[in-house]
């Protein structure tokens, strides 16, 4: 009987950014984005979790080598984001407001099509130690 494992991968990195719409007045941003629109941006701490699923490799009894999904999350996403501008320096945020739901969004993109012998099952990222969202996919 084949049984489906989750399996997850814990990563921290530091990142700014602002939450900011330029074709609103400074007021409208400030009534809507708070002190996350302060002009000279702001940082976080990030703690991102990345589980995976399937089904264990009979002959290793790994779902994935967890060398293998530490080297993916570091090249797709913590290098290109750790001690940057979300906003200014991070490609694949180009154009996107980077609230957390769209910055998880985007670092399941990064990671999905990387993965093989098995599948990508949630994002989950801390912002805060208060705040934090769940991406499925």
């Amino acid at each position: 009987m084949s049984r489906i494992v989750y399996i997850t991968r814990k990563e921290h990195f530091n990142a700014a950014h602002k939450l900011f719409k330029p074709e609103w007045s400074n007021q409208q941003n400030e009534e809507v984005f708070g002190k996350c629109a302060n002009p000279n941006w702001h940082g976080h701490n990030f703690e991102l979790f990345v589980t995976v699923k399937g089904i264990p490799n009979i002959e290793t009894g790994f779902l994935v080598n967890l060398k293998d999904l530490k080297r993916i999350i570091n090249e797709t996403v913590i290098d290109k984001v750790d001690h940057k501008n979300l906003n200014l320096d991070v490609d694949f945020m180009k154009d996107v407001m980077p609230s957390i739901e769209n910055f998880a969004i985007k670092i399941w993109e990064q990671i999905q099509t990387q993965l093989e012998g098995c599948e990508l099952h949630c994002i989950k990222l801390y912002e805060t130690n208060n705040n934090y969202i769940e991406y499925y996919g």
